[in-house]
């Protein structure tokens, strides 16, 4: 399983590179703090960061598992990140790629148009910003799209029938205890 994830984990890496550099740049336009949760959704995930999370997981005292697993049965698909402990992610090193990037600023295109969103607390009063603040979310989608798939490929016997799993489903995900995929 470890050799399935090693794509995934170098995005990871370099992605965490560039938000590290965008947060040290513009420290003081950066509202995102440890327990600022506002964003943490209930959000959907590829199988290769669903696995992650699961992985992670099992990883975890049995005691903290189980409150974790708790909270995912019974979270609403509309709620807060069945993650978030006192406004805090019980798996903040493993969390997602959308969640390591939510809040800076990130490119997409939109009918043709380039179109940059950021959380609102952050970058009030900026009224342009440099390319090299920017993530480019469709070119960051297009990689983890890739990576996902070669991940299915490797640690799958058959493609899920599914794209997505709700981060409560990868959290209740029995991975065997050779650490394969479900």
């Amino acid at each position: 399983m470890k050799d399935a994830l090693t794509n995934y984990v170098s995005l990871v890496a370099k992605v965490d590179e560039l938000c590290s550099r965008i947060e040290g740049e513009f420290a003081d336009q950066i509202a995102c703090r440890s327990g600022c949760s506002g964003c943490c959704r209930h959000i959907t995930l590829s199988w290769v960061e669903a696995v992650t999370l699961a992985t992670a997981l099992a990883a975890l005292p049995p005691a903290e598992v189980e409150e974790i697993r708790h909270r995912a049965r019974t979270a609403s698909l509309d709620g807060a990140c069945p993650l978030l402990a006192n406004d805090r992610c019980a798996l903040y090193q493993s969390r997602p790629i959308i969640c390591r990037t939510h809040g800076l600023p990130i490119l997409t295109q939109q009918d043709g148009t380039g179109r940059v969103d950021f959380c609102p607390l952050n970058f009030t009063g900026v009224d342009r910003l440099p390319g090299s603040a920017l993530l480019d979310l469709d070119r960051l989608n297009t990689l983890l799209d890739s990576i996902n798939r070669l991940f299915i490929a490797e640690a799958f016997d058959e493609c899920p029938t599914r794209e997505r799993l709700a981060i409560a489903e990868a959290l209740l995900l029995d991975l065997d205890p050779t650490g394969d995929a479900p």
